[in-house]
């Protein structure tokens, strides 16, 4: 096995190549821009599914393995996710269609607030804001509408997800490997990021998000036997809201209990009240116990990572966003603590 150069002589040996190189990667980058979103979600996907690739290539080839995974996540995941999205858009669109519409009690709800010693006058803010709390929730959904809007393009980024996915699955250590070989970085620079951007992923991908999960699923269940209408865009929200810290459910089950109790509900209300403060609360042990692998996050790299996300990679975002940011940081050590050693060297 030949020895592997240094990195600057990679760099300044073949100038040349290593402009040609640049230019290449480039280009690549160019033609993955399109649909990077996909491309991405794909790599989520293979990161969260590997474990079972390699169970199953116990027992079969790990063509045979990625193909019969790659089926898996098709039916057991990406299908009912597309469902349950769809009936979530159609929920949001009823709820905007009863805030412009005026069908929400708010008279009820300034009621009830007045007999609890607080004296809002509901009715008129909500009659003055009505546009805006209509075109806000307009605007969450705007981009899942284009999105649907364009099938075949939706159908594309579907396909290049399934195999980013199966290629990722049947090579994926190799792509590793190579990808490790051509980097003009120290091996154990490599091996440190490698190391640090796995904890990352585990924190942002299967921690993060599954606790999100579990508890937007705990209190959908709880929506549905309270009979609140829209339950699956609010599970949805729920999901969503979750991710972000200091916010979380609160913000679905808080608005769901006093709507109970607005329409002449009160048990109700303050059952969900009760069950909503429980899945709340499963927070503090769930988090621990899922992303106790890695303090790589703080509150303001998850926000920060989630917003900023979305905005640049779409809904993806939601699961790469922190990834990217807390990478950085961990490119950014490495860097500094090479520099330092190089100057004192």
């Amino acid at each position: 096995m030949t020895e592997r150069p240094e990195p600057s002589a990679w760099l300044a040996g073949q100038p040349g190549l290593t402009a040609l190189a640049l230019l290449s990667s480039l280009i690549a980058l160019l033609v993955f821009l399109p649909y990077l979103q996909f491309i991405l979600f794909g790599v989520v996907l293979a990161y969260i599914m590997f474990p079972v690739q390699q169970w199953a290539e116990r027992y079969v080839r790990s063509t045979i393995a990625a193909l019969a995974v790659v089926m898996a996540t098709l039916l057991l995941i990406l299908i009912p996710l597309i469902y349950l999205f769809t009936i979530a858009v159609q929920q949001s669109f009823r709820v905007v269609n009863a805030v412009r519409n005026g069908q929400l009690d708010i008279a009820a709800v300034e009621a009830l607030l007045e007999t609890a010693g607080y004296s809002v006058d509901l009715v008129a803010l909500y009659e003055a804001n009505q546009g805006r709390i209509a075109m806000s929730l307009r605007q969450i959904t705007s981009g899942a509408i284009d999105l649907v809007g364009s099938l075949p393009a939706l159908a594309i980024g579907l396909t290049i997800t399934l195999f980013v996915l199966f290629a990722l699955l049947r090579d994926g250590e190799q792509f590793v490997a190579w990808l490790q070989s051509v980097l003009p970085i120290d091996e154990a620079v490599l091996d440190e990021l490698r190391s640090g951007l796995d904890q990352l992923m585990w924190a942002s991908i299967v921690g993060n998000v599954a606790v999100a999960a579990i508890q937007a699923v705990l209190l959908g269940v709880g929506l549905a036997i309270a009979g609140l209408p829209a339950v699956i865009f609010l599970t949805v929200a729920t999901f969503v809201l979750t991710l972000l810290p200091l916010v979380g459910a609160f913000g679905i089950w808080i608005p769901a209990a006093v709507y109970l109790v607005a329409v002449g509900r009160p048990i109700a209300g303050a059952a969900m009240a009760v069950f909503g403060l429980f899945v709340t609360l499963s927070d503090t042990y769930l988090r621990p116990a899922l992303i106790g692998r890695t303090g790589a996050f703080n509150s303001a790299t998850i926000v920060i990572g989630i917003f900023g996300g979305l905005v640049v990679f779409g809904a993806v975002g939601l699961f790469i966003g922190p990834v990217v940011l807390g990478g950085a940081k961990l490119v950014l050590d490495c860097f500094t603590r090479a520099h330092t050693d190089s100057s004192t060297a």
